[in-house]
């Protein structure tokens, strides 16, 4: 039957797409409405990519897909794990526009200032980019051992930021890459220092708060965007932002606007260039976001083989992503559940997704 199906022009039942995946897509969606909404369908549906809870693609600003899972829906918050670094990044930028920060001169982090400290030789721009030198253990074998483990449960929970700044240097600030949740956190305390210098861990939470809402998400309109802080009032900026589907999107979204949203520059584009530039050590890595580039490590976080090497990405444990192609106008968010040996190939259809896009 199928092939005589084939043989008369017309698609096999199994072929037809249900109205329920096809309505996940809009007409005029800027890309073949039944191929985007099968690649966005095989993101629910394929077992070996593991859990998808939310997908949204944007094209030129407006929303031209959206599906959630079971359980999952617009207004559902939705952890951004890693991703909340990207966050971070921007908080510190407003910071130095604000002229309280300054990138290239010594991290203020008063553990770091007694004299024949090397450590007081860390910038904030090497805190950004994952080059500060200091010896921190992202994942552990046993997993208890790890510094990210141990600092978010066990024995640094309560001063995340404290067991951080406390690790000694294994390297020459700026001169070796290494991914870390603690420098995130860090550069959190950085900024709760600055917007409440001397205050209480309570003091400390508002300052930032405050300071994020008035500063970002209210003008961004990501209205369910909340951070988690720790007992001594850090913000926990390296994992534990929540927002929705939408409001991910949103920041996506003003990240390849160049900080523009509504017309208004709410952060220097050259802080967005600097994010989304290559480090010097790790083509693959900007600001506290990863780039379309190959790694060193030759470990692959993005397409740099099927895409424009300007796509840019939030990338959070466990398969979260918001990934922005500014030439193509696109930005598309992904979140859910997939574990390491799932996510090279939940990338590749992500890839998939973003070359349906005309790349003029």
């Amino acid at each position: 039957m199928t092939a005589l199906l084939s043989g008369c022009g017309r698609k096999a039942p199994e072929d037809v797409l249900s109205p329920a995946v096809l309505a996940a897509v809009k007409p005029n969606a800027g890309a073949p409405r039944e191929a985007l909404a099968r690649a966005i369908d095989s993101l629910f549906t394929d077992p070996s990519l593991g859990e998808t809870r939310a997908v949204l693609v944007l094209h030129k600003g407006r929303v031209v897909a959206e599906r959630y899972g079971a359980g999952y829906h617009a207004d559902t918050r939705l952890v951004g794990w890693s991703m909340s670094k990207s966050v971070t990044a921007v908080l510190i930028g407003l910071l130095v526009a604000d002229g309280r920060l300054t990138l290239d001169q010594p991290a203020p982090v008063p553990a770091w200032q007694r004299p024949g400290d090397p450590r007081g030789e860390i910038t904030l721009r090497h805190l950004l980019q994952m080059r500060s030198g200091l010896r921190h253990l992202e994942n552990g074998k046993p997993v208890a051992t790890g510094d990210t483990v141990r600092m978010l449960v066990l024995d640094g929970r309560d001063d995340e930021a404290a067991y951080a700044e406390a690790q000694p240097l294994e390297a020459v600030p700026g001169a070796k890459w290494e991914y870390s949740t603690a420098t995130s956190v860090i550069l959190a305390d950085i900024a709760a220092r600055t917007l409440a210098e001397g205050g209480t861990p309570a003091a400390r939470k508002q300052a930032v708060s405050d300071y994020l809402q008035s500063r970002l998400f209210t003008p961004l309109g990501m209205t369910s965007a909340v951070a988690e802080y720790d007992a001594a009032g850090t913000m926990l900026g390296g994992s534990y932002i929540h927002a929705t589907a939408q409001d991910w999107a949103k920041f996506g979204e003003f990240l390849r606007k160049r900080g523009v949203v509504n017309g208004v520059q709410l952060i220097p584009d050259d802080w967005v260039h600097f994010m989304t530039s290559p480090s010097p050590v790790n083509p693959g890595y900007g600001g506290q976001v990863w780039l379309n580039r190959p790694q060193p490590s030759g470990r692959e976080e993005l397409f740099p083989q099927r895409g424009k090497r300007n796509i840019f990405a939030l990338i959070g444990h466990l398969g979260q992503y918001v990934i922005v192609s500014p030439d193509q106008e696109l930005t598309l968010v992904r979140l859910g559940k997939s574990d390491d040996p799932q996510r090279h190939a939940l990338v590749e259809k992500l890839a998939d997704i973003v070359q349906l896009y005309s790349r003029d």
